[in-house]
């Protein structure tokens, strides 16, 4: 009778799926920082989305919850030698890559945001504006962010006339006449166009 009401059978267990994200493509300075969430659906987070759509104390509290209340997260990264050497989708694709490796718990899908995927030792699939539409990819969005927020804000303490701690190292006006009055540092991606424009200047 157990065998016919399938009593003796495990419970059916939710897959878990990851959603994947990434930060710091646009910008001249830094390294890519990507991440990977498998949220518990036990366990909710409201509000969770396109990190960019966010204020920063949203992003910092919602930050904090997902550390706390998913069931895994992990960050991978990809270095500033890594970009010049492989160019910026390539080295965003292996931050990526890393992310998902780095988890703690095995995901059964992996949900990336945008329309490629890196190549994982799970099922995949691309979703283009994926952090707005689903819960997992804003979830990554927002740890891959704030996580490379954080990094601009220590660089900054080291190079504080770049201004990073305003523009995160994008091209913004501030930050191309400040790499025009003191060049280049180590941590700036030479392959990336402004940056090699002030290169060629130097004697």
């Amino acid at each position: 009778m157990p065998d016919q009401l399938g009593l003796d059978m495990p419970a059916w267990q939710p897959q878990l799926v990851c959603g994947v994200d990434e930060a710091g493509r646009g910008p001249l300075f830094g390294e890519v920082v990507a991440a990977a969430v498998i949220l518990d659906p036990l366990c909710p987070i409201t509000g969770l989305g396109d990190s960019k759509q966010l204020s920063e104390k949203v992003r910092d509290r919602l930050y904090e919850l997902i550390w706390k209340q998913a069931l895994a997260v992990s960050i991978g990264r990809a270095s500033v030698a890594e970009i010049d050497q492989l160019n910026i989708l390539q080295a965003s694709m292996l931050a990526m890559q890393r992310a998902v490796v780095g988890l703690a718990v095995t995901p059964d899908m992996a949900l990336i945001d945008g329309n490629r995927c890196p190549p994982l030792n799970c099922p995949a699939t691309a979703i283009v504006k994926g952090d707005a539409k689903e819960i997992c990819i804003g979830a990554a969005s927002i740890i891959a962010k704030v996580t490379r927020d954080r990094d601009m804000q220590q660089w900054h303490a080291r190079y504080p006339y770049y201004g990073l701690d305003k523009h995160k190292g994008y091209p913004t006006k501030q930050h191309l006449l400040a790499l025009a009055e003191h060049g280049v540092c180590d941590q700036h991606r030479r392959s990336f166009g402004p940056v090699a424009a002030i290169l060629e200047k130097q004697p």
